[in-house]
């Protein structure tokens, strides 16, 4: 497809605006900052917020959280609504620009968008599902090399030959075309539209678990559960 490179990598108390300042304030330049997405409507679950699922003692947000922190400086929670019932992971919560839940490339945008204000001289933004607890601890950093060493603007996992568009790195100049997108009422689908652009797909493996493991359905929780012990 155009634009598509395949990568596989060499061996070897504040408002949320000045939340979001301080936790970019404190780290370096050379941080790469992350977001968790958790936007959605979650209508395969009954709706609510997936997120704050139980799984194994812990919700979901807070095992993802877990995986993600020390891959990213500062972290990011994307949600809509009243950020309240967030509190408990302490995370700046940015939410979507556009209007109607145009999907997670908003929360995408979003991201950027803070980023570009607060740490202007970072260039790529990490992105993780909320309902996806299982995923690497590597994942930013075999993402990070790919974007040393190839051209491109989105830099996303794949595992076992499918793609997970919402684990990726993604460069902040994509934010107006994002924008520009998103405007105009359009929402395509992520894997589709990716694959547009400068892309480049990252090769993970499964061994005893999928590191991709998606919770969609509340079959999926126990489905889940059982693979806990197996997760490292």
């Amino acid at each position: 497809m155009d634009g598509v490179t395949y990568y596989t990598p060499p061996s070897g108390r504040q408002n949320h605006s000045a939340a979001v300042a301080n936790f970019f304030m404190m780290n370096n330049d050379s941080s790469i900052p992350g977001i968790i997405l958790a936007g959605g409507l979650a209508k395969r679950m009954g709706g609510g917020d997936k997120c704050l699922l139980p799984l194994g003692g812990k919700t979901l947000l807070q095992r993802c959280v877990e995986r993600a922190q020390p891959q990213t400086q500062p972290l990011l929670l994307n949600a809509n609504g009243s950020s309240l019932r967030f509190a408990r992971t302490r995370l700046p919560v940015v939410a979507d620009l556009i209007d109607s839940f145009p999907g997670p490339l908003a929360g995408i945008h979003a991201g950027l968008v803070y980023m570009s204000e607060h740490q202007p001289a970072c260039e790529w933004l990490a992105s993780f599902a909320c309902d996806t607890p299982f995923f690497p601890l590597d994942l930013v950093s075999r993402l990070q090399q790919a974007a040393q060493d190839q051209d491109a603007q989105i830099i996303v996992a794949r595992c076992d030959g499918r793609v997970h568009p919402i684990f990726g790195l993604w460069h902040v100049s994509l934010a107006a075309h994002i924008e520009q997108l998103l405007a105009q009422g359009k929402s395509p689908r992520i894997q589709e539209w990716i694959a547009t652009q400068k892309t480049v797909y990252v090769d993970f493996v499964s061994a005893d678990y999928d590191p991709f493991f998606n919770i969609n359905t509340p079959q999926d929780l126990y489905t889940a559960e059982a693979q806990l012990s197996l997760v490292k």
